[in-house]
């Protein structure tokens, strides 16, 4: 009897052991955001300000997680999606993006948009060891994961975007005479310095390089400059606003250069629309995600269920305006690198989730268009395809293109 109660005890000791190793194999791992229940997420964004037309895709991220919700969250945990307006300023990207970390106590910071407000806030979250994730702004610095191991980009970078501009132009028309407008910032640089090093050896085909500040009400004074040089070719390195209003300068001095403008201004409801159709006609640029008002994509899988998720989440939102496709696939990505952490939501585990990133296609990009991460490769999406602007929409044309920018 004896011998049988201790080899009971004695199993009963061992199933105890094995219970208390499984629990510790299987221990969830939380930092500060994160719970049995909930994920933290921080966002700023230009509600207001020079740059408020991008302020539709905080609105998109904010919808595309309460459809997660909805859903049953990610891996049983419901989004909290703090979003915050830092007007396009780098004081006030600084003063929210404190408080999201200090008051809120949010777990990452994602998507914040614009290279002044991300270049204002990356020391202080660096230094933190918080998650600046999938940045909203295609600087090339951003992939930086030797000396900026917690923050990542998303979209492709500017230089990469004016590399292909500048290969294109090389082949299509190469002794033209090419003027730059640029926002005078980190920006509009990162663009000028792709050109040129795209250019290489016939960096002498760029006659004129006419700078704006992002204050200015109107830049019309620096069309009427560079109109003055007659370029063959207007590269248009600006934020939507302006792109705009380029676009519709340029065609009311009857001026009729081969125009370029920026990815981040290829809206068609936020500038092609305002800067008037026909004035528009021939504009290229170059593109990563599909158009959400192109009928192209009438039975792609991908666009039905962005249109569905818009139709109930985001009814009577206008779906030429870019910023939306944007939006939404910026927060599939992060939706996927939170489902890849499973129970360890610690920072460290979210930077190596998104590092680790493989062939991962989104529902709006173009096909062929992939993103792909490593420990050493920040930079999620380096592909473009060139397109023209036809009537009231882009028309894609050639081949998907790869920008050649090697990590900082």
């Amino acid at each position: 009897m004896l011998s049988t109660l201790r080899i009971a005890a004695m199993s009963a000791a061992i199933v105890a052991v094995a219970a208390t190793s499984t629990t510790a194999f299987a221990q969830k791992k939380y930092d500060t955001g994160a719970t049995d229940t909930e994920i933290k997420i921080g966002n700023i964004m230009p509600y207001s300000g020079p740059a408020s037309a991008y302020g539709v895709i905080g609105k998109t991220e904010e919808a595309f997680f309460k459809m997660i919700n909805d859903q049953g969250g990610i891996n049983g945990r419901k989004v909290n999606f703090v979003t915050y307006d830092d007007a396009y300023s780098p004081p006030k990207a600084v003063e929210q993006v404190r408080k999201l970390v200090e008051s809120d106590e949010v777990l990452l910071v994602f998507n914040p948009l614009g290279t002044p407000s991300n270049t204002a806030i990356q020391k202080y979250l660096n230094s933190k060891k918080i998650p600046q994730l999938f940045v909203a702004t295609g600087a090339t610095k951003w992939n930086d994961p030797k000396n900026f191991p917690w923050t990542m980009g998303w979209q492709p970078s500017y230089q990469s975007e004016a590399h292909i501009y500048a290969k294109w132009l090389l082949k299509e028309k190469p002794d033209a005479k090419v003027a730059i407008l640029y926002q005078n910032d980190d920006f509009g640089k990162d663009y000028l310095k792709g050109t040129k090093d795209g250019f290489g050896a016939k960096a002498s085909n760029i006659i004129m390089e006419e700078s704006y500040e992002v204050s200015e009400p109107s830049i019309d004074g620096h069309i009427v400059k560079i109109k003055a040089a007659n370029p063959d070719v207007l590269l248009i390195y600006t934020t939507p606003k302006f792109g705009a209003q380029t676009i519709k300068k340029t065609a009311e001095l009857g001026w009729k250069p081969l125009q370029i403008i920026t990815n981040v201004s290829i809206s068609v409801g936020s500038v092609m629309q305002p800067a008037g159709f026909e004035n528009a006609q021939n504009v290229l640029s170059a593109a990563y995600a599909k158009d959400g008002s192109d009928p192209q994509w009438a039975n792609d899988a991908g666009m039905k269920k962005w249109n569905a998720f818009l139709d109930k989440y985001m009814p009577g939102v206008d779906k030429t305006d870019n910023g939306v496709v944007y939006g939404y696939g910026a927060a599939q990505t992060l939706a996927k690198v939170l489902e890849m952490c499973g129970d360890d939501l610690t920072r460290a585990n979210v930077m190596k989730q998104a590092a680790s990133l493989k062939d991962f296609a989104p529902d709006t990009l173009l096909p062929g268009v992939k993103i792909n991460t490593s420990a050493t490769d920040f930079a999620p999406i380096a592909q473009l395809q060139m397109q023209r602007f036809k009537g009231q929409k882009w028309e894609l044309f050639g081949e998907i293109i790869s920008g050649d920018v090697p990590t900082q």
